[in-house]
């Protein structure tokens, strides 16, 4: 294998020797293996990543950086695997502070009884804050280094990743009812438009449009996004076939399913990002695959709320783009990208019944390049390759759990644990170095989530509200 990732990446090898590489890095990344991604399945051993700026100078054996960079700050990693940094596709960072409330509860009874109660009290700017503070530390720590939120108070979030540093595909909220963010749809228009001006061009910032789901935007509302997608060269963030309820309430109130609701208003196009589409038949994975559509797969969410199983091995070899995402802390209930792409490669296997469906090297693909590839980042970050934002991650293989190995990729998707990350970096930058996050204002984030946790108490049921799950 080694030989053969050799001969397959000499084209990095030539870049790195090119004349516009020769200026010497501002560090070295120098770890056991390297597994940049492009190429599909590609191991290096023995490699260095050279960084300048922000950006990927190059991808040489480390040896040879050495010789050529004798001056060069060296990071020294001789027991660990770097793989581009994790991009989770789908979340709801600020509902972070309701993890662990209301568990094992039906999705309905989940939503209408509990979460939606509980938001309809506490939503605001604060409670945004804390929460998607909370949320960066534990992304941070368990190797995110982008992710694509949904949520209200889309403003302090981007003003939170901004200022720690982590990439968000901010979205831009849509819902036809009103709530503690904007009274009508006019008001979030407005809102998300001057998000929009203020953030637009901002280094780590990129938007969606997100309407919530078929079922809580009418059409009118869908086509708007789809025209303002369009306008602004943006994706369409959006849950779609999440329950067997959902499809049914669609057949009922507009006579067909929610996808062909969505295709006959213009959605269903290269800009989508369907997710969870737990609910697909045959004609459905083709169409996304014709129109160049991406699926956000959030296995664990979809197991916790007993949603159903997305159809992973089919959607690939229809060539669906697969991207992965966690979906809330509330319905999750961590943030672990790791977890979730372990999950995701076991649960293909028993889905379909084929022990080769989703191999270790398809699973960091659907959790690094497939989710740059749905935001429209993946000539940005995804991969390790020159040239590329200097956005990666080192994880320790030197414990018990992850010793023997003999294929880094496999110990990676199957066996790591998010706690042997030690090193994660976006845009040249150290959000986490040997273990120790660049922040030093993580016991305050802690303490202010128990003081939330506190404020919220135990669930108890109450009038549903219409907020954004």
């Amino acid at each position: 294998m080694r030989r053969r990732a050799g001969r397959r990446y000499n084209f990095l090898r030539l870049l790195a020797l090119s004349g516009a590489l020769m200026h010497a890095p501002d560090f070295l990344i120098l770890p056991r293996w390297i597994l940049p991604v492009e190429p599909a399945g590609a191991v290096l051993e023995d490699h260095a990543l050279a960084v300048r700026g922000e950006r990927i100078a190059a991808l040489l054996p480390g040896a040879e950086a050495r010789r050529r960079w004798p001056r060069a700050r060296r990071v020294e990693r001789p027991e660990h695997v770097v793989i581009p940094g994790l991009v989770n596709a789908h979340t709801h960072a600020g509902m972070t502070l309701l993890r662990g409330f209301a568990d094992d509860t039906p999705l309905k009874e989940w939503l209408e009884n509990h979460i939606w109660p509980a938001e309809n009290r506490h939503l605001g700017e604060d409670y945004v804050r804390a929460g998607t503070e909370l949320a960066l530390v534990e992304m941070v720590r368990t190797g995110t280094t982008c992710f694509a939120d949904m949520y209200f108070f889309p403003d302090v979030g981007a003003e939170i990743a901004v200022g720690r540093g982590v990439r968000m595909a901010v979205g831009l909220p849509m819902v036809d009812f009103p709530n503690r963010w904007a009274g009508d749809r006019q008001d979030s228009l407005r809102k998300n438009a001057e998000l929009y001006g203020r953030y637009r061009g901002e280094a780590g910032i990129s938007f969606t449009m997100a309407p919530h789901a078929p079922y809580s935007v009418d059409d009118s509302g869908l086509a708007l996004c789809v025209e303002l997608a369009e306008e602004r060269d943006l994706p369409i963030h959006i849950h779609v076939h999440e329950t067997a309820a959902e499809i049914a309430e669609s057949v009922k109130g507009h006579g067909c399913r929610p996808l062909a609701r969505l295709d006959r208003l213009g959605v269903v196009n290269e800009r989508l990002m369907a997710v969870h589409a737990t609910r697909l038949e045959e004609g459905e994975i083709a169409l996304l695959a014709e129109r160049g559509c991406s699926i956000v797969h959030c296995p664990q969410s979809n197991l916790k709320l007993a949603s159903g199983f997305a159809a992973v091995e089919t959607l690939l070899a229809a060539g669906v783009n697969v991207a992965l995402g966690t979906d809330s802390a509330a319905s999750n209930n961590d943030l672990d990208m790791l977890e979730e792409m372990q999950t995701a490669a076991l649960l293909a296997k028993g889905v379909s019944g084929n022990a080769e469906a989703v191999s270790s090297a398809e699973a960091l693909e659907m959790a690094t390049l497939a989710g740059a590839r749905a935001l429209g980042l993946d000539g940005e970050i995804g991969s390790l390759r020159p040239g590329k934002a200097a956005d990666f991650v080192a994880l320790d293989l030197s414990a018990a759990n992850t010793q023997p190995v003999y294929d880094p990729a496999s110990q990676v998707a199957y066996a790591g644990k998010s706690s042997q990350i030690t090193d994660v970096w976006v845009r040249g930058k150290a959000l986490m170095e040997a273990g120790a996050l660049a922040w030093d204002d993580e016991d305050r984030i802690l303490a202010q989530a128990r003081d939330w946790g506190a404020r919220i108490g135990r669930p108890r049921a109450g009038r549903p509200s219409a907020e954004m799950r």
